[in-house]
């Protein structure tokens, strides 16, 4: 039996045309700067973003981190929204390696901060605080059910940031999900950011990796920073070659991956015992009902028996990512292994 795997968007494989270009792609050592790969891929995505240079990452943790060390002083102060990834399921990393104190300010149900909240945030100059130096942004907003957040309100939070000269940085994981979202070019969704991470290892598919733009200023001191964490690599090209596929062949079909989604919900909300809280972009999020008999482990194993598995976010709530791997029929045996499973407790 074939797995559904609806967990993440991170369970993506390689198409074959990434294997036959991480097989054939031209290498050097990254780290004297010499692959020539992973700069065609640093040059693609500067310019997909709009911005002067950019920098290949292994994991968009490593992106963020790197970002907000390059941005920030040991003793600094980062604004960012309670539900923000960066803060949440990045173990601690811009506090625990970087001495950087994260502000948490709420997020609203449609992933964006509160201006009045951002600028309740920013400390005065007083020797007693922190110095606040940066606010960070997510689009799509992952735990705010993947939705995607317009440009109007990215370009408030610049000209705020503006104002009190605070940097601004974009997690843009899922970056070109907001973009296929909203119909717009990716690089609109960042132009006024002073830095911005994308992922090429999730709804683009690729094995590994996510890459970070900005200034040349910017990523030079980002690169001396990636070096510090462990993240120079060396004959990296064999990755990037799967990038530039992901950025060649697979951001145009992201639309697909939302509709799936779209149908997927709409499936879902027929099931007695389930109620679906939110569809944006390619996330559904789901809970189920407190009077269901059913225990989340009992449901978990029982959807896994019949080959799909989902993503479980807290208490009795589940999320389904649909991406490349997930077709038509997929969706349709989903939901009818939650119709069996629910109908049958």
């Amino acid at each position: 039996m074939e797995t559904i795997d609806l967990r993440s968007d991170t369970v993506t494989q390689p198409t074959a045309a990434m294997r036959e270009a991480m097989a054939q792609a031209k290498v050097g050592d990254d780290v004297y700067g010499e692959d020539p790969t992973v700069n065609r891929l640093q040059a693609v995505s500067a310019e997909l973003m709009g911005k002067e240079a950019a920098l290949f990452l292994p994991s968009g943790t490593m992106g963020n981190l790197a970002a907000v060390l390059a941005h920030c002083q040991r003793g600094d102060e980062v604004v960012l929204g309670h539900l923000a990834h960066t803060f949440r399921y990045e173990a601690g990393g811009i506090a625990a390696l970087g001495g950087v104190q994260p502000h948490t300010i709420p997020n609203q149900p449609d992933g964006t901060l509160r201006l009045e909240d951002i600028e309740a945030a920013i400390r005065p100059d007083d020797a007693h605080f922190p110095i606040t130096r940066l606010v960070v942004l997510e689009n799509t907003h992952n735990r705010c059910g993947g939705v995607a957040v317009d440009a109007a309100y990215t370009e408030s939070v610049a000209e705020l940031a503006g104002r009190h000269s605070l940097g601004l940085h974009l997690d843009g994981a899922r970056i070109f999900n907001a973009a296929a979202a909203l119909g717009v070019p990716a690089k609109s969704l960042a132009a006024l950011v002073d830095s911005v991470t994308f992922c090429l290892s999730k709804g683009l598919c690729a094995p590994v990796g996510s890459v970070l733009c900005g200034s040349a200023a910017f990523i030079g001191r980002a690169h001396r920073i990636r070096k510090q964490l462990g993240g120079g690599m060396r004959q990296a090209g064999v990755l990037a070659a799967a990038g530039l596929v992901a950025l060649e062949q697979m951001v145009e079909r992201l639309g697909e991956d939302h509709q799936r989604a779209g149908r997927l919900a709409d499936g879902l909300r027929q099931v007695p015992g389930l109620t679906v809280e939110s569809q944006h972009t390619n996330m559904v999020y789901l809970h189920v009902a407190e009077t269901h008999p059913i225990s989340m482990d009992e449901l978990l194993e029982r959807l896994a028996d019949r080959g799909v598995k989902v993503g479980m976010v807290g208490g009795r709530r589940l999320r389904l990512v649909t991406h490349y791997w997930i077709d038509d029929g997929a969706v349709e045996r989903a939901v009818n292994a939650f119709v069996e499973v629910l109908s049958a407790s």
